[in-house]
């Protein structure tokens, strides 16, 4: 794939800066609604490997609140889990371009994708 995919939600301010970022720039874009298709296994290993598990939680947002895991001890099967009943436990977006991987509103990460893509 010669593009970016951004896996989010349609109702995240987030996930939509990105698709518009990128559209703006005429890179092409998949979008993966995480409500509707989880993330396999293996792609959110490419993140957790970058960015560790605990970097992809949004332990700002009202999901982790009410999941009540700023208090739970949970082991990393249990809390992946919870990732994939719950997308809007992650910093959402998080894109993955040709060799770079972002999580949340990273425009930085964003334009060193789009250099990537018009070499």
């Amino acid at each position: 794939m010669q593009g970016v995919q951004i896996f989010g939600v349609k109702k995240s301010s987030a996930t939509r800066a990105a698709e518009r970022f990128f559209k703006e720039r005429r890179i092409t874009l998949q979008f993966i609604d995480l409500k509707e298709k989880p993330m396999a296994k293996g792609e959110i290993q490419r993140f957790i490997s970058k960015f560790g598990l605990p970097g992809l939680l949004d332990t700002e947002g009202k999901a982790y609140a009410d999941a009540g895991l700023k208090y739970l001890r949970l082991t990393d099967t249990s809390l992946l889990a919870r990732i994939e009943n719950n997308p809007l436990l992650l910093r959402l977006p998080l894109v993955r371009g040709p060799k770079t991987v972002s999580i949340g509103e990273d425009e930085a990460a964003w334009k060193e994708m789009a250099t990537e893509l018009a070499r």
